[in-house]
């Protein structure tokens, strides 16, 4: 991974004027829904194929800068046969049916380096039912939760990680050019913020636990060009 040899070019000032109020228009007839039973029942179903060490959890997005659950231990690590990418359309969360957003899954081929994620002892249930609760809420997702194996150092970690794979979802956009992406993100925003402060805070925090990604990088640089055309600012 190369060493950061700039600042970055979307600034928190640039992400605040992409923030809009924005109403949550709820969830639609799109999928088949979990109710609390199908979450006890998608935990237990995890929890049954997981190995016998410790939890971990890979973390490729926002989990690395919004974890939700207290990391016991976090490790570097790289993940092969899969790539960071923003392939995933959103009209909810951060995006909308009239602006629709994009969500950075993992996609197949290449190599994604990120950060394993610890889960305390006796906490695996609940953690896992928490992050269920906040990534998927669908059968059809749930489809993309899955096991990988994460070397992390001489260390091979199996570790559970979300939205691997997602191309059997309707919602699923595939490869998509860069500029393209870039300017999905610097106009989509949802109940949940914009699609700016997602792609800031991943890259930030990416860079602040020694991970550089040269797609990212280059997508920061685009969108805040694009933010910066979109709001007339004087270079």
């Amino acid at each position: 991974m190369a060493a950061r040899t700039s600042q970055m070019k979307l600034t928190p000032e640039l992400v605040k004027l992409c923030h809009r109020d924005v109403a949550d228009n709820g969830e639609g007839d799109r999928y088949d829904y979990f109710r609390d039973a199908d979450y006890d029942a998608a935990v237990e179903h995890l929890l049954a194929n997981r190995p016998v060490s410790a939890l971990w959890i890979f973390a490729y997005g926002s989990l690395i800068w919004k974890p939700d659950f207290e990391v016991a231990e976090s490790r570097q690590g790289k993940l092969f046969g899969w790539h960071r990418s923003f392939c995933l359309r959103l009209t909810r969360y951060r995006g909308t049916l009239e602006q629709p957003g994009l969500m950075l899954c993992l996609d197949h081929g290449g190599s994604c380096d990120g950060l394993a994620l610890r889960v305390p002892e006796g906490q695996e249930s609940p953690v896992v039912n928490r992050l269920l609760q906040r990534e998927i809420g669908s059968h059809e997702q749930l489809e993309s939760v899955r096991w990988i194996g994460v070397q992390c150092g001489q260390d091979m970690i199996k570790a559970l990680t979300f939205y691997a794979g997602p191309s059997a979802l309707d919602h699923y956009a595939g490869k998509i050019p860069l500029p393209e992406v870039a300017r999905v993100l610097a106009r989509a925003c949802g109940h949940w913020g914009s699609g700016a402060e997602y792609l800031y805070n991943t890259v930030k925090h990416l860079e602040d636990s020694g991970i550089h990604d040269e797609n990212l990088w280059e997508l920061q640089r685009l969108a805040a060009e694009e933010i910066i055309s979109l709001q007339a600012i004087p270079l």
